[in-house]
């Protein structure tokens, strides 16, 4: 399986020359030793022989070896004790090939992080520094020289080795949280995009419905008006009234639905609250019924926002609608209430009832989706021939006076 966090520039670098570093060591020795123009009889034969030896030990564990193999503790352990020993040999029969010595240092870079990084470095320098000491006059004072600069060489190479390994660790994790963060802030991305998709296709969904609402309390209303005013007309000979009557509904319909699909506010708040909306509209929905409807205020008034007001006048619309279309009422009345924290609107009539007072249809739906879109709520009580109640309750946030 890849590494999906692979080594830096850096220590795939120091590898490629860690690998490299014996056979240019070895190479550099062999020639240093056959250009020395004094040599022992028959040195340079045990030269070659030894460093063969040597190339034959660092080929075979490279090419022999399969790499997972060469990967484990116990491959790493035996190439490097063999490497020693070539380099041991080598030394004793030339002391040149101390170069070839370096490449300890640097393939002892493989047992990192560990304590075998130090066992590897210090067996590296004990190598170095036999081969420099003249055994056959060696005191202990020079011995004892030796031995501290081979620990003080130990500590600074295997540090360093383990320092190196330490730091790249912290490299590969920090290349982990980029990574990670790129993929968190990606799917962050694309989780906006979606909530924008979804945002928009939510857009057009209310618009949608407030359209339909708009439509309904509007346009639909204002036509059952006009059918009711022409209905009458038919029944007397003097029709000029009905006939007048629908069409001002027809026009204020027409206002209406152009006032709904720029999502403005009903004319008759435009220039006074909702007491005021309300008694226009009560006024002239008598005109248009038989019903006689009694309107009433109680609490201290205050402005309400706009969307409030706007909410409970488009519920006492369809309320009285539905007083008008199913009733068949002869008295209705028409109830403000400010509380203080809330305000009540009931509307109640002594018409027909009916037995589901939790309907379901697009008028009590409507009211329902209003009421709801400003924390407010809708109770609807009902009893067959004795009338219908319809109570809509809101919070009463307060507007700017008009």
């Amino acid at each position: 399986m890849n590494d999906p966090f692979p080594p830096s520039t850096w220590e795939r670098r120091f590898l490629g020359i860690a690998e490299t570093v014996p056979y240019i060591t070895l190479a550099a020795s062999l020639v240093i030793s056959l250009a020395t123009p004094v040599q022992p009889p028959g040195a340079i034969p045990r030269t070659l022989l030894l460093t063969g030896l040597a190339l034959a030990w660092l080929l075979g564990a490279r090419t022999l070896l399969p790499a997972e193999v060469r990967g484990r503790r116990v491959a790493i352990t035996v190439h490097f004790a063999g490497l020693l020993v070539t380099v041991a040999l080598l030394t004793a029969h030339d002391p040149i090939f101390i170069i070839y010595s370096i490449s300890g240092f640097f393939l002892a870079a493989n047992f990192a992080p560990s304590k075998w990084t130090f066992a590897a470095v210090a067996a590296t320098s004990v190598v170095l520094y036999q081969s420099a000491i003249d055994w056959a006059h060696a005191d202990l004072q020079l011995i004892a020289f030796h031995l501290a600069i081979v620990a003080v060489q130990t500590v600074a190479i295997g540090g360093g080795h383990i320092a190196g390994v330490k730091i790249e660790e912290r490299q590969r994790k920090y290349r982990k949280a980029v990574s990670d963060l790129q993929a968190a802030l990606e799917e962050n991305a694309d989780l906006h995009a979606q909530l924008l998709t979804q945002a928009h296709q939510a857009g057009i969904l209310d618009e949608r419905q407030r359209m339909a609402r708009e439509i309904h309390d509007t346009l639909a209303q204002g036509l059952t008006g006009i059918i009711t005013q022409l209905r009458a007309a038919q029944r007397v000979e003097d029709a000029g009234t009905h006939v007048g009557l629908a069409l001002d509904l027809a026009q204020d319909s027409l206002t209406e639905a152009r006032r709904s699909v720029a999502a403005l506010q009903p004319h008759q708040l435009e220039d006074a609250h909702l007491p005021e909306a309300m008694t226009v509209l009560a006024r002239n929905w008598a005109q248009t019924t038989s019903v006689d409807l009694h309107v009433e205020v109680t609490g201290d008034r205050v402005p309400l926002s706009p969307a409030i007001e706007v909410t409970l006048f488009r519920v006492a619309q369809e309320a009285l609608a539905n007083v008008a279309k199913h009733a068949d009422a002869t008295r209705a009345g028409l109830t403000l209430s400010y509380t203080g924290a809330v305000v009540l609107l009931d509307i109640r009539d002594n018409g027909t009832g009916f037995r589901e007072p939790g309907g379901q249809g697009f008028g009590l739906s409507s009211m329902r989706q209003r009421l709801r879109g400003v924390g407010g709520s809708l109770e609807i009580e009902s009893t067959p021939g004795e009338g219908t109640a319809v109570s809509a309750t809101v919070p009463a946030l307060q507007g700017s006076p008009r």
